[in-house]
């Protein structure tokens, strides 16, 4: 009914009508499936609207806070109105495992969510409120199948947020990974909890550094090197720039410290990752700087030479040419203008010149730049949002190569203990140990199987070509 039936009552929360209704209607068993289906249809239609709401999908920070309102609300109405009843639970989570994994996106919004809420959105909530917060975004993430893509934007987003020191606090962090753990066991959460402990490590490494050496290793330069493990971090192979002999020389003294009580470990310096802090002497009064590696690069070749251009600092840094570019616009955008520019667009042409802008002034002593976004470099909200319709099923790269290992290493496990097995239990095995991680397809499967074929892993029976045996 249009003006009086459920879901009008649900939309205007009605909570003691409600509960008459399921009073009434549990009289007669039957008519309550009539109910769950109307509730289904409801949440089924909202959040459809929601996934095809495309001002929406472009703030997903926004999206994930509708999905946790629409879930909040239908929760309230079944505690409040249909007493908890378990089945009432189960269509709430239908309804949403079926509209959220239609898209694999969401997966990377829950993910931008978390990251803004450790970034700013806790500043001053009660340590209770931001657990509910945290219990109610592990719940979505437990709707999800595509839990891969999940742990490897979050592992992107942890990494930046630790650092470059941006999250509001350790121990909410900490008990994030907590809650992961508990819902996909050790494995899940391996790495992440790897990173904090190579920031613990590098804490100590250098407490102990400066101690050995004191002021013998600054050569007017104070470096805070933060050691990373490899496996931990989902960091990109850049090859480092160019940087001063100053800096070479506290970097080198650095190594010779740190491998001469580590044996059998190699460090290559991640420069694309770091931050300096720099003082300008050229100004009317000096100012402190807080730039990137990269940009500190760019500006103490202007110690030597007061106008360069854009080739010449492309060689002299080595720094990637779009890297390049994103960091010397930065240095000259009209807030931060610390150099000048001969060109005028908004990209920067391979043919332009920059100089030192020695009539820099600022109210403020201290001032961090910010790095600008370039058209040609856009954030993964950004990319995913312009992805639309179908192409937000796309999975990252790393995430197939990921899937591809996951599951040949399970069908190996599986026919290293059954040593022979058909194709649809094979299939079906698999299937199982990787649901907890993602959903993959019969295809998918296929496809690795005949890969370990060809590497002899496997082999097909010479009576049933359905049959598989496992080769030791």
């Amino acid at each position: 009914m249009e003006a009086s039936g459920a879901v009008v009552m649900i939309q205007q929360d009605r909570y003691a009508d409600l509960k008459r209704m399921f009073v009434l209607f549990k009289l007669v068993p039957s008519t309550v499936r009539m109910l769950m289906d109307t509730i289904k249809t409801l949440l089924m239609t909202e959040g459809t609207s929601l996934m095809q709401d495309q001002e929406r999908l472009k703030n997903p920070v926004e999206f994930v806070q509708r999905l946790l309102d629409i879930r909040d609300k239908h929760t309230a109405i079944i505690e409040r109105s249909f007493g908890g009843d378990k089945q009432f639970h189960r269509v709430l989570r239908e309804a949403f495992e079926s509209f959220l994994n239609v898209d694999a996106r969401c997966s990377t919004f829950l993910s931008l969510y978390v990251d803004e809420m450790m970034k700013h959105g806790f500043k001053g909530m009660p340590e209770p409120d931001v657990d509910a917060v945290l219990d109610k975004v592990v719940i979505i993430f437990r709707y999800l199948r595509d839990k891969d893509v999940f742990e490897s934007v979050y592992k992107t987003h942890l990494q930046k947020r630790l650092l470059d020191a941006r999250s509001l606090s350790d121990d909410v962090e900490r008990s994030m990974l907590t809650k992961l753990k508990a819902e996909c066991g050790f494995q899940f959460t391996s790495k992440m909890e790897g990173m904090f402990t190579d920031l613990a490590n590098s804490r100590d490494t250098l407490t102990l550094y400066r101690k050995a050496v004191g002021d013998a290793f600054r050569f007017g330069v104070d470096i805070c090197p933060t050691v990373l493990t490899t496996g931990f971090w989902p960091i990109q192979a850049v090859p480092p720039c160019i940087m001063s002999p100053q800096l070479m020389s506290s970097c080198e003294h650095f190594r010779a410290f740190y491998l001469g009580r580590h044996t059998g470990r190699r460090l290559t310096w991640q420069t694309s990752l770091g931050t300096a802090d720099v003082k300008t002497l050229y100004t009317p009064r000096p100012y402190e700087l807080t730039v990137t590696t990269y940009q500190m690069c760019i500006m103490l070749q202007f110690n030597e030479m007061e106008e360069i251009p854009f080739r010449q600092l492309l060689a002299a840094t080595n720094i990637p040419v779009e890297e390049l570019k994103r960091h010397l616009i930065s240095l000259a955008t009209p807030k931060f203008r610390i150099l000048n520019r001969t060109g005028k667009t908004k990209d920067v042409d391979e043919s332009e010149s920059f100089s030192v802008n020695v009539e820099f002034t600022s109210k403020l002593f201290k001032l961090k730049i910010p790095l600008v976004t370039l058209r040609s470099i856009t954030s993964e909200a950004e990319a995913a949002a312009a992805a639309g319709g179908p192409s937000g099923t796309a999975l990252p790269d790393s995430v197939e190569d990921d899937r591809r290992h996951a599951i040949e290493a399970a069908v190996v496990r599986v026919m290293k203990i059954r040593k022979e097995l058909d194709h649809v239990n094979l299939v079906a095995e698999v299937t199982k140990q990787l649901s907890s991680r993602f959903q993959p397809t019969p295809q998918s499967i296929k496809k690795r199987i005949e890969s370990l074929i060809e590497r002899e892993y496997l082999e097909r029976s010479e009576d049933d070509r359905r049959m598989y045996r496992y080769l030791a």
